[in-house]
């Protein structure tokens, strides 16, 4: 009895057992983030499942095949390429994509892997078209209303280096262009393609350095127009001093004169008042003038020879006259 019972326990469990491998082998669940589709012995079975739940299939001979239907990501490859204006950049782009036909999706692709070189292919060929149809200025910009900032740059200056040239597209005009291009191509794949962007555009080496050079060219251009700006205020403010300096120092030299003029009336008049009263003070006046012209005139060195009839030697003749005694 024991041993009946040891063998009934035994023969449970691996009921049990197998039921459990069975129920495995023919039942799935599908969450809300994947679709599956069933093939058997490689071909495809039905209709994808879409709902979520515990679905049923025959164990051995179907498999499941698991498809996300969330929104995925492609990251394209960064390549170079030249633009229509003949310069070459490296132009970095992704995108988002999901499974829009699983069943066309699962027949022509089978899994995620090939569906991103598919996606390489047909996005990387219609990017590098759209690069080559276009500028490198409808690919940098993306508002054509958009207006360069102020510049600290002159007005001349400002007016050719901060005015920015225009654009009929721009970049989000040419994003949504690779999208309608590359669509209908991965529509056959049962692939949607929601949204291409580029993520970096770079410029190639050697056009850096042309772009360099001609940025540092335009701020010494700039530069130069400042200094040359200066050195003109300069000299119109060193004009400007040396006209006030004149203008000064000529109201200053007629003050001075007029001062002069006004002082030399001034003594004339005084002159005039103290010696032109009498006969004696002008006499004393011209004695007084004539005794200076003799100070300043003469002295030790001095040989004068003057007519006996001249004013000057008037006083001389006098003064011998008086010094000369008198007979007895």
């Amino acid at each position: 009895m024991p041993f009946a019972s040891l063998l009934r326990s035994i023969g449970i469990v691996v009921a049990a057992v197998l039921l459990i491998i069975a129920a495995n082998l023919c039942f799935y669940s599908v969450s809300e983030t994947e679709q599956v589709i069933i093939t058997q012995f490689g071909k495809t079975v039905g209709q994808p499942i879409n709902e979520a739940g515990m679905k049923f299939k025959w164990p051995f001979i179907q498999t499941v095949n698991r498809i996300d239907k969330r929104i995925l990501e492609w990251d394209g490859r960064a390549s170079e390429m030249p633009t229509r204006d003949k310069l070459y950049i490296v132009v970095d782009t992704f995108g988002r994509w999901r499974i829009s036909d699983p069943l066309q999706y699962f027949t022509r692709l089978r899994d995620e892997r090939s569906a991103l070189s598919r996606l390489d292919d047909i996005i990387g060929s219609e990017v590098r078209n759209a690069i080559a149809k276009h500028d490198l200025i409808e690919i940098v910009r993306t508002d054509k209303n958009r207006k360069a900032s102020a510049d600290a740059a002159p007005a001349d200056d400002a007016g050719q280096i901060n005015r920015l040239l225009p654009i009929s597209l721009g970049r989000a005009a040419i994003e949504k262009e690779i999208v309608a291009e590359s669509a209908p191509k991965l529509k056959d794949f049962g692939v949607e393609l929601i949204d291409v962007r580029f993520m970096r555009v770079n410029y190639n080496p050697g056009v850096s350095t042309k772009i360099h050079e001609r940025m540092m060219s335009e701020r010494q251009q700039i530069a130069s127009r400042f200094r040359s700006e200066g050195e003109g205020e300069a000299a119109k403010i060193l004009g400007s001093k040396e006209h006030d300096l004149r203008q000064i120092e000529s109201e200053s030299y007629r003050a001075v004169q007029v001062i002069k003029g006004e002082a030399d009336a001034k003594a004339s008049e005084i002159y005039a008042r103290a010696y032109g009263g009498s006969a004696e003070a002008a006499e004393f006046h011209q004695f007084l003038r004539t005794m200076d012209a003799y100070r300043k005139t003469l002295d030790k060195d001095t040989t004068l020879l003057l007519s006996t009839d001249s004013d000057l030697f008037r006083y001389l003749k006098q003064s011998s006259a008086v010094r000369t005694p008198a007979k007895p």
